[in-house]
């Protein structure tokens, strides 16, 4: 239950996926809030926004209310999973499924408020604020029985009192991108084919990237870079004297996949941000389901997610991320080697009914 959007967060879609290819019976009680991870944010900075915050949340939660009641009257549920960016949403469930009713509540912790509001440096020089975006997700932490996470580096990163209650769920690829990338194959000839897919925030490290293509505009590789945000300006910048970089709005979700099986290589982050150190990213598990070889950022948890089916560069390195790039160019064989390795361990281990078998170990222990 909630008010997330698969479409804007896949997260909620792998984890909708996973448990009901496990064979659980899986009924949503959502209602999607239209606000992004960074307008949430930018509300919670802006206190005179609040109250048209409160009045979209209680539109939604009307919604989220009716359904949860119609799907409880069969029978209380055996556990009730909170979307991705459900800080409030957790609060709501919490007073519709109290503790001493038996049904434990499980919230997807994917990002804290405050660690967000950091990454994008929104929280700079606002000592009350920071700690407003703390005491949110201290809040939401305490309403839930089990607290969901992606990465071991973010099980650290939690409070030691929720650390007990937490289990590390991968964030994974939706189906779609299984099924874009079944049959993929890497081009034998012409340029190399990247793509990189992203809301430009800090953590993706976009000025990084748009410098690496400004050194590429006489080498052989054609770049798509799809979406839009704050960094998005200083990256087109950055990539200025490139002519071989195509610039696209946006893609609709369900085409996303298609478009990003289509080339040989997926970018993923390059920040150099404490989140941006402790992530692995959707588009990494994405384009590496759509059988693209992924180029990323060498930092332990990528390390140790993809561990050798990824070429990885140091963060923040232009110069070794046009490297790496030019590199797979000049060897076709080394990019269909890298892109099966990849394909092969996502069918593994990203796989929706994978990635919730953890989670569905703690639920049933």
């Amino acid at each position: 239950m909630g008010t997330y959007d698969v479409d804007r967060h896949p997260r909620v879609g792998v984890l909708l996926e996973g448990l009901r290819a496990a064979g659980d019976e899986v009924v949503e009680a959502n209602a999607p809030l239209p606000l992004d991870t960074a307008g949430r944010v930018r509300m919670l900075q802006q206190p005179w926004r609040l109250p048209l915050l409160a009045l979209q949340l209680a539109g939604c939660w009307w919604s989220v209310v009716r359904r949860a009641r119609g799907a409880a009257a069969a029978g209380a549920p055996d556990a009730v999973l909170v979307g991705y960016l459900g800080h409030f949403d957790v609060h709501l469930a919490r007073l519709l499924f109290p503790r001493r009713g038996g049904t434990p509540i499980v919230l997807d912790h994917l990002v804290s408020a405050a660690g967000t509001a950091a990454d994008r440096g929104l929280s700079r020089g606002a000592r009350v604020r920071r700690r407003l975006l703390e005491a949110i997700d201290a809040a939401a932490l305490a309403r839930a029985d089990l607290v969901v996470v992606d990465t071991p580096e973010h099980l650290a990163a939690l409070p030691e009192n929720a650390r007990e209650r937490a289990v590390v769920v991968p964030v994974g690829a939706p189906q779609a991108w299984f099924d874009a990338g079944r049959g993929h194959e890497v081009a034998d000839a012409g340029p190399l084919r990247v793509v990189f897919a992203g809301l430009f925030p800090p953590l993706q490290g976009t000025p990084a990237i748009g410098a690496a293509l400004g050194g590429l505009a006489a080498d052989p590789v054609d770049v798509t870079m799809i979406g839009s945000g704050q960094d998005l300006e200083e990256c087109r910048r950055l990539a200025a004297g490139n002519p071989r970089v195509t610039w696209l709005g946006w893609v609709p979700a369900a085409e996303l996949p298609g478009v990003v099986a289509g080339h040989d290589v997926a970018l993923g982050i390059f920040g150099t941000t404490p989140k941006a150190l402790a992530v692995v990213p959707t588009k990494v598990y994405q384009g590496a389901a759509a059988g693209c070889v992924v180029v990323t950022s060498d930092t332990p948890p990528q390390r140790a997610a993809l561990d050798g089916a990824a070429v990885l560069v140091p963060p923040g390195d232009p110069a070794a991320l046009a490297g790496a790039l030019r590199g797979l160019a000049a060897d076709r064989d080394r990019v269909g080697e890298l892109a099966a390795r990849a394909r092969a361990r996502s069918e593994v281990r990203f796989r929706p009914g994978a990635v919730v078998a953890g989670l569905r170990r703690r639920l049933l222990g």
